[in-house]
């Protein structure tokens, strides 16, 4: 198995290690001269290595190398640890949220205060880039009544039209009337 070479360079009394992979920074820098960009982005031209960092010591920021296969390789003055923050901020920002089926259930003689919270509960949900599925389940003598769900499914729409869309109407499977909706 083959793996990287890795390099010692002390500074000080610590040994830090520098994979052939990393940036290095300021002391670890070691060809002379380079291209240095300045922390507004201006080009200072070709300096010396030595130059360049007390440049960046005077602005209390990093030298950094971004590009070290250029001849001579170009240094940026910047601050380091705000670089790789924003870099690694970068990295995780591809991942996609995947959209869940969130479920939602009801009776058909809910009270209008808590048919409002399973309202604001699922507007919460399709926020999130969720879709949501509302269940309203018959018992017993609710099942004469299937009217009165269709009823609730209707004013269901109309609460969440401004952030869903309807994904599949309403229909009764068994003893519930199930409605999908999604965000818009």
């Amino acid at each position: 198995m083959l793996c990287a070479p890795v390099f010692f360079y002390p500074i000080g009394s610590i040994a830090i290690t520098l994979n052939s992979k990393a940036q290095r920074i300021n002391e670890q820098i070691r060809i002379s001269p380079v291209r240095v960009i300045g922390s507004e982005g201006e080009v200072m031209g070709v300096i010396e290595t030595i130059e360049a960092l007390q440049r960046a010591r005077e602005a209390g920021l990093d030298l950094v190398e971004v590009a070290p296969q250029e001849k001579p390789p170009v240094c940026r003055i910047m601050d380091y640890g705000k670089f790789k923050y924003q870099q690694k901020k970068r990295q995780h920002k591809g991942h996609a949220h995947h959209g869940k089926n969130k479920e939602l259930r009801l009776r058909p003689k809910i009270g209008d205060h808590d048919l409002m919270t399973k309202v604001n509960r699922a507007k919460e949900f399709l926020g999130q880039k969720d879709k949501v599925v509302f269940s309203v389940i018959f018992r017993g003598r609710e099942n004469a009544h299937v009217d009165e769900g269709f009823k609730l499914v209707q004013r269901l729409t109309k609460e969440l039209a401004e952030v869903a869309k309807l994904e599949q109407n309403p229909q009764m499977q068994g003893r519930r009337i199930v409605v999908i909706f999604a965000p818009k």
